[in-house]
């Protein structure tokens, strides 16, 4: 059986990060869990430690000290992923607008030979619950503006709910990526996508969450909107490796 892993990054999370934990291990095919923890004042962490304490060889926890960037927490996940030999690698959102039963199809996906799998809002519409219909805009155009400026085909380019085979990380390094916000996500896919990685899009409805608060920022949405001209005119003067 393929060891599988959901990476979970986390700041001020404690409304939601219990019932994360427990949906995430108890799905099957089973996942392990690895929290991410940016220090956060609520006592995230102090909730992760407890459930670890019910299951300490499927739960995991890294501390950081402060709000380092979302970026960079699944960068440490990613790295300690690949340490401990897991073959696949999830990323997941913990206020539950991302379904962990959809890991399932994610890994299945991968399973039967996609080397990333995105759960994606919009390629069979708009899967959206409760936003209001101007972030839903913002998203939607977001992701069609990363379309036209990478020429990267996936209808959903913004997405954070993935799955990778553990081999797309050979070829990507992760120390040379360098959005630390949600234009991670965009960096990440792009740079798989010009490596040749079989990327495919899973359908799936995203639900707003509904405890806690959004991480959402102006600066978070600039990284990604300036940053994604800046990715598209390095990769002009940049040779990738096609894979094996």
């Amino acid at each position: 059986m393929s060891k599988n892993l959901v990476v979970i990054p986390t700041y001020n999370e404690r409304e939601n990060i219990r019932d994360i934990i427990t949906v995430a291990r108890v799905i099957s095919p089973s996942f392990d869990v690895l929290v991410v923890d940016d220090g956060s004042p609520d006592g995230t962490a102090e909730i992760v430690k407890e459930e670890k304490e019910k299951a300490p060889e499927r739960i995991f926890l890294i501390e950081r000290e402060g709000k380092l960037g979302l970026g960079t927490a699944y960068i440490t996940g990613f790295k300690w992923a690949l340490d401990q030999g897991y073959d696949y690698i999830c990323e997941m959102d913990a206020d539950f607008s991302h379904d962990p039963n959809d890991l399932i199809r994610l890994l299945e996906a991968c399973e039967n030979g996609a080397d990333v799998a995105i759960g994606s809002r919009y390629v069979t519409g708009v899967n959206v619950v409760n936003w209001p219909m101007g972030r839903v805009l913002m998203s939607y155009f977001a992701s069609f503006y990363v379309r036209l400026i990478t020429g990267m085909p996936f209808r959903d380019s913004t997405a954070g709910f993935k799955c990778y085979n553990k081999r797309v990380f050979d070829k990507l390094d992760l120390d040379k990526i360098h959005f630390i916000g949600y234009a991670f996500q965009i960096e990440m896919k792009f740079n798989a996508w010009k490596h040749g990685f079989n990327i495919v899009e899973v359908p799936i409805i995203f639900t707003d969450r509904t405890k806690g608060v959004s991480k959402m920022s102006k600066g978070i949405f600039k990284e990604a909107i300036f940053g994604v001209l800046q990715m598209k005119i390095k990769s002009l003067f940049k040779k990738y490796e096609p894979i094996a």
